[in-house]
């Protein structure tokens, strides 16, 4: 009597628990395949969630401070000579029905130094400016330490130091008195600015009153930037009077900038350097599936005499394919996860340090399992395809 075997399919769950035992036979082996989609996943995941972070804390920034600053300051004449505003161009701007506030600073040929024993050329960059009073509420900046300049302090030798200005020249805290050499006369430190998003120039600034400037100088202290407020609504409109109202005379030299246009252009520009991060973590991935294959193969060759003994009992070479294949992708999926989870804790942690709004891009999160697991179905196909091609009498052969 002849007896018959029936070859019968495993179920999906049999064959997903067989591929699962199978990957713990070596577990370094596996956690180093899974190390380069995990370094891959990381890198997609972790630059594209800090970049989005930075974004919405740019967003955020601009929504609370606004994107009506507009910047006057003087251009070149026809000859490439540095021009001038007038006098009185800011009196003129504040006359400007759209305009809500208009305030100048004006260039002061000073150095200022921690002290009078610093020789006069390690200026550190820090430029003195004078300023009229209500400049913080034009461009929207607020006094970390101390207090600003008023009516009186206008007039004798105190200074605002902008954030960078102040950690140049190693000014601490001011609740013992800190004084700074400014023109060669010493200074009271009585304010020091946070960061001023939209006037970043401040920050490296020697803030004066205009009043004690004077005594500084000789010379007269035309306006080199004037900062204007407008109605929000009347950006566009007014951004194209103010050139002819602030020198009717030479309305071609003055020079009319929006300081939210160039953040907006920084932005524009890290989205470059993040699809470079993108195109790198992408090519880490590839490398990543590279390895995955790579170990894979070098798998079926080991277990040469075990597929050989399935084969013999009657399985057929969809099981050993399906096998070697479902392995092939949960090496990936296992990096694919362990590369989400660090990606979001690098963005997580790297956020909160800068003080920004964390934002995880879940579309990214997503798309980096859905590209674990493409890359290892891609790469486990050749393995499986092998290991199904093993003859039953592989199994009668000695290793």
């Amino acid at each position: 009597m002849t007896r018959t075997v029936e070859v019968r399919r495993m179920s999906a769950a049999d064959l997903l628990r067989l591929s699962a035992r199978g990957l713990t036979v070596r577990p370094g082996r596996t956690a180093l395949s899974a190390l380069g989609i995990a370094i891959g996943i990381t890198a997609l995941v972790g630059v594209l969630g800090l970049a989005e972070s930075s974004r919405a804390d740019l967003r955020a920034q601009l929504d609370a401070l606004g994107t009506n600053l507009l910047t006057v300051a003087p251009g070149q004449g026809l000859l490439g000579d540095e021009g001038t505003l007038p006098d009185e161009s800011v009196a003129m701007i504040a006359r400007v029905p759209t305009v809500v506030d208009a305030s100048a600073v004006r260039a002061v040929d000073a150095t200022v130094r921690r002290s009078d024993k610093v020789p006069e050329s390690r200026t550190s960059g820090i430029s003195v400016l004078a300023t009229d009073l209500d400049l913080l509420d034009a461009v929207a900046a607020t006094v970390r330490e101390g207090r600003w300049l008023d009516a009186a302090t206008q007039r004798y030798p105190a200074v605002v130091l902008g954030q960078t200005a102040a950690r140049r020249l190693g000014v601490g805290p001011l609740d013992d008195g800190v004084d700074v050499s400014l023109g060669g006369r010493p200074f009271s430190v009585i304010g020091v600015l946070d960061p001023v998003l939209l006037a970043s120039e401040l920050d490296e600034a020697a803030l004066v009153g205009t009043a004690v400037a004077h005594t500084l100088v000789d010379d007269d202290l035309p306006p080199s930037a004037v900062y204007v407020r407008v109605d929000p609504d009347e950006v566009v409109a007014t951004r194209t009077v103010l050139g002819r109202t602030a020198d009717p005379a030479s309305p071609d030299e003055v020079r009319v900038s929006r300081p939210s246009d160039a953040l907006a252009a920084g932005a524009a520009a890290d989205r470059s350097f993040t699809l470079l991060a993108v195109g790198l973590g992408a090519v880490a991935l590839l490398v990543g599936g590279v390895g995955i294959a790579n170990v894979m193969v070098v798998s079926v060759l080991e277990r040469r005499r075990e597929i050989g003994v399935r084969r013999a009992l009657g399985a057929p070479r969809s099981s050993i394919g399906g096998q070697f294949l479902i392995e092939s992708v949960l090496v990936s999926l296992l990096g694919g996860i362990a590369g989400v989870l660090l990606g979001v804790a690098v963005t997580w942690v790297f956020a909160a340090r800068q003080g920004w709004a964390v934002a995880v891009p879940w579309l990214p999160v997503l798309a980096g399992l859905a590209c674990s697991l493409a890359v290892g179905s891609l790469v486990g196909l050749y393995p499986a395809l092998r290991a199904a091609r093993v003859p039953p009498t592989e199994a009668l052969r000695s290793v």
